[in-house]
């Protein structure tokens, strides 16, 4: 599928997935975002742009339960994290998959077992299950061929690419990616982005892609936020 064949709708889902009303963020030096207000609905693709230091990570945080809301109300896939409990957290966290910059496999696992440590961490306990969505995973990335590599015998984009498997290895209505693309050259990044739009359009789940990849976004054209003057506003 080339670049023009996708297309992210501009119309809005009535069910939201991450619902954020007068939303405040602290960082170390105090306030960092104040008066955030964004509706992302079921099965959007989002940009999320802004210069270094502006709220782009320190909100995915949030949206996550990694960093604590200082004012405001939110939900993110159901959850109320203005009265998120520790407890709740990991729940949370099985409906939102992320994607980080820097990969964050585990070097001292292959493919399968990087993806076998978040199925049984996540409550998976039948093999014949494990074994079927972990292919079904590689298969969708095109890794199926180097399930038993290491880390360090993938390229870049292939350890990405696990990285985007382990990320929807439950199904998760969204997926929150820090700069996917930031230690990628151009055509593996169109590559990575590519992949993350088809997977909401076709599976309905929402993205929120943070970047300083414009190249990225021209190519692949989508609804952005954007973190400047300490809010979010539409881009």
């Amino acid at each position: 599928m080339s670049s023009q064949d996708i297309s992210v709708s501009s119309s809005r889902s009535v069910e939201n997935i991450v619902e954020l009303r007068n939303v405040v963020l602290n960082h170390d030096a105090g306030v960092l975002l104040s008066g955030v207000n964004v509706s992302i609905g079921r099965g959007e693709f989002v940009y999320l742009i802004g210069r270094s230091g502006s709220g782009k990570t320190t909100l995915l945080r949030s949206l996550y339960g990694d960093m604590p809301l200082s004012g405001g109300t939110a939900y993110v896939c159901g959850f109320d994290l203005t009265h998120l409990k520790s407890r709740q957290v990991p729940q949370l966290r099985r409906r939102i998959g992320i994607v980080f910059q820097n990969f964050r496999l585990l070097q001292d696992r292959d493919v399968y077992d990087n993806l076998y440590f978040v199925l049984r961490a996540t409550g998976w306990s039948k093999r014949k299950l494990i074994d079927e969505q972990i292919m079904q995973m590689l298969q969708s990335v095109g890794l199926t061929d180097k399930v038993h590599l290491m880390p360090a015998q993938l390229s870049e984009g292939e350890q990405q690419r696990v990285g985007i498997a382990r990320a929807l290895i439950n199904n998760p209505d969204l997926i929150v990616a820090d700069e996917p693309t930031g230690n990628l050259d151009p055509a593996t990044s169109s590559e990575i982005i590519g992949h993350l739009l088809r997977v909401c359009q076709e599976q309905g789940r929402t993205a929120i892609v943070a970047t300083h990849d414009f190249m990225m976004m021209d190519k692949y054209p989508a609804r952005a936020l954007c973190c400047q003057d300490g809010t979010v506003t539409e881009g």
